[in-house]
């Protein structure tokens, strides 16, 4: 497991996404006013906004504040208008970073992340400079404690999708991005409730990362999703299990 599937395994393992709710509520609430804006406000018929209810949901966020989130992008309330930037450049090791943001200003952004980078061992690099190495996929994780593996494995081939591995604490299905509701749907009607599902970037190479560069790392990813602009982050970096123990 690398990458996005490995900093989102550490995060719950250090139990980041309870500490710092708020800060998740916030940008959540940004991404459900940009999708509403952008493609109106019924889930029915906006596939990204029905994902973002999805992952709110995953957050325990209340539905009021839900709510509230749609109406703003769809014009029911006072809201900022949100532009989506990507930014591109590499981290401790040669790693290659991956940032989505959601911002109100630019310059304010591209300035936070461009400072992170460097105070953490990377630097921003140029449009297009790492993003071939990434592919847009479809991941579905469901939790290993309450779903039987084999049978959730079997219906996902059934299914035609692309990958799916279990790595003990729970299991992970690959699909195309444009299929990934399908395949949520077709897997929910069969009894499996999934525990999260989310569009992802995945890298088709990955660095191997020891020592300083592999705690570097992570102290980079942390830092980067710290920013209240930065919506999602993506490397390459596989850093081993003994490795992570060690860090620990």
């Amino acid at each position: 497991m690398s990458g996005h599937s490995k900093w989102s395994t550490i995060k719950r393992k250090k139990g980041a996404l309870d500490a710092k709710r708020g800060k998740i509520f916030t940008k959540i609430i940004r991404e459900l006013s940009t999708a509403a804006s952008i493609g109106g406000g019924d889930p029915d018929a906006n596939p990204r906004l029905r994902l973002v209810i999805d992952k709110a949901k995953g957050a325990n966020m209340p539905k009021d504040n839900i709510k509230r989130a749609i109406e703003k992008g769809v014009g029911g309330g006072e809201s900022v208008a949100y532009e989506e930037f990507v930014y591109e450049g590499y981290g401790p090791g040669g790693v290659a970073v991956l940032i989505e943001t959601l911002s109100d200003n630019k310059n304010r952004t591209v300035g936070e992340v461009r400072h992170v980078l460097s105070k953490r061992g990377g630097n921003l690099g140029a449009t297009g400079c790492v993003s071939y190495l990434f592919d847009k996929k479809g991941i579905i994780r469901f939790d290993g404690e309450s779903v039987d593996a084999d049978a959730l494995m079997e219906a996902a081939m059934e299914a035609e999708v692309e990958d799916v591995s279990d790595d003990g604490g729970g299991v992970e299905v690959v699909t195309l991005s444009t299929k990934l509701s399908a395949v949520q749907e077709t897997l929910k009607g069969q009894g499996f409730e999934a525990a999260e599902a989310e569009v992802s970037m995945i890298p088709s190479t990955t660095v191997d990362l020891v020592g300083t560069d592999a705690e570097s790392m992570l102290a980079l990813m942390e830092a980067l999703e710290d920013l209240d602009d930065v919506q999602n982050v993506y490397a390459n970096f596989d850093i081993s299990e003994d490795e992570m123990s060690r860090l620990a």
